[in-house]
């Protein structure tokens, strides 16, 4: 079947430390997403979501997006960047302006925003995203779009994602070096919720784990968006590197037993499944593994064992950062696992028995075009990255403070409100 008529084009790159992954994304003339192509590599320069090396950051990032402009057939000139390191922290400004009772005009919407991004304290940081999630009326909460209506004040909670500026700028670098302009810098679990969580569910409380590489964002959303974050400096490669030193293995070995054998969950008949330490068409070697048999195997009880200790440490982390983000009682009620690291077999049961909540785990929806192999949690960020741009949120960074000082407009106002009714109505 042949793509419909691509009338606009994004392109991301979700910069991790165990990968590198670019998708090329169109919009039809209809609105239908269509991933015209996509590429991965492995991470260089990279260490716990912070550019370490910057000709080789570069590289792997020029690298995966020549990969993807390959599999599309077009290149791009710029993409949005998923961020996961840099110290990301999450806040809400509330702003209130009086309407004194009258009806609600655009004006006063740009007022108010303008007034919020004003209140803004990043306290020396950078600001990635400063959004309106949503208006109150008096007090009241929920409302979408307060135009037309009546109130004495009208307020905003304004969602702002801050980060450390020099890892930022770090990362701007090195893909400005890699020959790409940057739109813009977006916080990886605000990519990932565009991917995996529906409006509902981030209207009733979820907490979103993304497990990457050497990173695990815990990030809780409630009323409409997204109210805590926090970093833990732990991920699945450091399940990777328990394993190699448990058995004293190299780490490409430990990587192959976690994918191919690992599992979270533990079954009565592990102890008598022997895992060989290589893969079926790999040569000989005459290292041995610690614990091995003559055929240089190893218990699955003893690796499961392993890969249960270091998720332990990590659900034990989790489940600190979400009590000290209140996601308790009622309004905690799903936990989403995506990320990388959330393709372990049985993660979902094991967080589950530990967190004491119901868990699934996260993907991107399904995208016409998108291979079946990014059709994974650990590609979702990379996916939600796509859906966010082409979403385009409004910044309160953007509002250009157009509006009138006045209650009653007069001249050329006047006639411009007019002309706005009219057309809005008629």
């Amino acid at each position: 079947m042949a793509l419909p008529r691509i009338s606009k084009i994004y392109g991301a790159v979700n910069v991790g430390s165990f990968r590198i992954s670019a998708m090329i994304m169109g919009v039809s003339e209809t609105g239908e997403m269509v991933v015209l192509g996509s590429g991965h590599r492995a991470s260089q320069g990279i260490k716990r979501g912070y550019i370490t090396d910057m000709a080789a950051a570069t590289y792997a990032i020029r690298d995966a997006v020549e990969r993807a402009e390959k599999n599309a057939g077009t290149r791009v000139s710029s993409v949005w960047i998923g961020c996961a390191g840099a110290g990301l922290a999450s806040q809400i400004a509330k702003v209130e302006i009086d309407i004194g009772g009258r009806r609600i005009e655009e004006e006063d919407i740009e007022q108010l925003l303008v007034t919020a991004r004003d209140s803004v304290e990043p306290d020396g940081r950078m600001v990635l995203h400063a959004q309106p999630a949503h208006y109150t009326l008096d007090g009241a909460h929920g409302v979408a779009n307060p135009k037309g209506l009546h109130a004495e004040r009208l307020g905003v909670d304004i969602h702002v994602m801050l980060a450390d500026g020099a890892p930022v700028r770090n990362l701007i670098e090195a893909v400005q070096n890699a020959h790409l302009e940057v739109e813009s810098v977006v916080a990886a679990p605000i990519a990932a919720g565009h991917a995996c969580l529906n409006p509902e569910e981030r209207e009733l409380g979820t907490a979103l784990i993304e497990i990457g590489g050497e990173v695990t964002n815990v990030s809780v959303y409630a009323a409409g968006m997204l109210l805590g974050l926090k970093a833990i400096p732990l991920g699945s490669a450091d399940i990777t590197d328990a394993i190699a030193s448990a058995f004293g293995i190299r780490r490409f070995q430990a990587e192959r037993l976690k994918c191919v054998a690992g599992s979270a969950i533990a079954s009565p008949t592990d102890h008598r499944e022997m895992i060989p330490l290589g893969g079926p068409n790999d040569e000989p070697t005459e290292h041995t593994a610690r614990g091995a048999d003559d055929k240089n195997r190893i218990p699955r009880a003893e690796l499961v064992s392993v890969v249960t200790e270091q998720l332990s440490r990590m659900t034990d982390e989790i489940g600190k950062a979400l009590k000290e983000m209140g996601f308790a009682g009622a309004r905690g009620n799903q936990v989403v696992l995506t990320g990388g690291g959330a393709e372990l077999a049985g993660i979902a049961e094991f967080t589950q028995s530990a967190l004491g909540r119901p868990v699934r785990i996260g993907k991107a929806p399904s995208l016409r075009g998108l291979p079946e192999a990014h059709a994974t949690p650990g590609f979702a960020t990379l996916s939600g990255l796509c859906l966010y741009a082409a979403d385009d949120p409004v910044d309160i960074r953007s509002i250009d403070p157009a509006y009138q000082e006045t209650i009653k407009p007069g001249g050329s106002a006047m006639v411009n409100r007019i002309f706005r009714a009219l057309k809005e109505y008629f």
